[in-house]
């Protein structure tokens, strides 16, 4: 059918690679809504990746249920909101689910795919997340971090510039992997950091004096200064220390993470956002505040900024001391 190859067309060029035999089977335009539910609704790449397995893994459901599309009523998402529960899925991975879901229906009623949406009425588990579960190094696990950094080469001015990056901006992964050499610029006497950031968004903020410090290193080192529309991090040849014109993506730089930490010693299972944690918990360690932290870390609410905070977890000795009884 004409409206299924143009959703193969469309599927293969957004890298969209599949699309269920639930929603194949409903209407002419259903695969081709379905996919343009992704392609055209949702601009942040790692939602899209996120809903598609979550919308996904709903359908091969319903597949497995004998439920044509049209079956598919809000007792049959109840159903699979309190089976993803019994399969010991996290809350917060349950209420992405049923967004996803129920966000899919919405955009399938404008295209008059379907009349309801059977999702909209289901509720999802409630979710209280007052500290975040990201990891955070102290400043010893931090010392050990950097020191463990052989930068008598490029790869190991490149990986210590791109966690000082990502440490001293609290910026994520998916931005701080974005700039190019571009994104590190003089403006006045001071030199400037400037975040690509979810939505379009651009995020400008001066470098951290350590920051410059270890930014200068490795862009000297790679001799990348006068490519300005390149690539600031950049892959390398295999596991030569010769870099490529590649930009690094998101999972490159978690497994240079991983390594880096293994080389340290350190324990924890640590990822890229452990930086953003850590530097906004050693910020207000250090007298910063949480509004200024907030805009630091681009984030739209204090609160959410108060979830990366953890300067206040570690409870002392003395602390437990104060719970005494005479006699006991």
């Amino acid at each position: 059918m004409p409206a299924r190859r143009a959703a193969a067309e469309l599927i293969t060029s957004r890298g969209i690679d599949y699309v269920p035999a639930v929603v194949l089977d409903a209407t002419e335009n259903a695969a081709e809504r379905f996919v343009t539910f992704f392609t055209d609704n949702i601009r942040n790449p790692h939602s899209r990746r996120a809903y598609h397995k979550r919308v996904l893994d709903f359908f091969d459901w319903c597949d497995e249920q004998r439920l044509d599309f049209t079956d598919i009523k809000s007792f049959h998402v109840s159903a699979y909101i309190e089976y993803l529960l019994a399969q010991g899925k996290s809350k917060s991975y349950v209420k992405q689910a049923l967004a996803a879901i129920r966000m899919l229906f919405d955009w399938l009623i404008i295209g008059q795919v379907c009349a309801i949406n059977p999702a909209q009425a289901v509720r999802g588990p409630k979710l209280v997340v007052k500290k975040g579960k990201t990891p955070t190094l102290d400043d010893d696990q931090m010392r050990e971090l950097y020191a463990a950094i052989d930068t008598s080469h490029v790869v190991g001015l490149r990986d210590r510039a791109l966690i000082s990056t990502m440490l001293f901006t609290f910026g994520r992964v998916g931005a701080v992997d974005l700039m190019n050499v571009e994104d590190y610029y003089p403006s006045g006497k001071r030199w400037y950091v400037r975040l690509h950031e979810k939505g379009g968004k651009e995020h400008e903020m001066p470098a951290h004096s350590k920051l410059e410090e270890h930014l200068d290193a490795y862009i000297t080192a790679a001799a990348i200064a006068e490519d300005r529309k390149g690539p600031l991090f950049r892959t390398t040849y295999r596991r030569t220390k010769q870099l490529t014109e590649n930009r690094m993506s998101q999972p490159d730089v978690w497994r240079m993470v991983r390594r880096r930490a293994k080389d340290a010693g350190i324990a924890p299972p640590i990822g890229c956002h452990t930086f953003r944690a850590s530097g906004i918990t050693n910020y207000l360690c250090h007298g910063g505040t949480l509004e200024k932290a907030m805009n630091m870390a681009n984030h739209e609410s204090a609160r959410t900024t108060g979830l990366y905070d953890h300067s206040g977890d570690e409870l002392t000795a003395e602390e437990i001391q104060k719970v005494w009884w005479d006699g006991i």
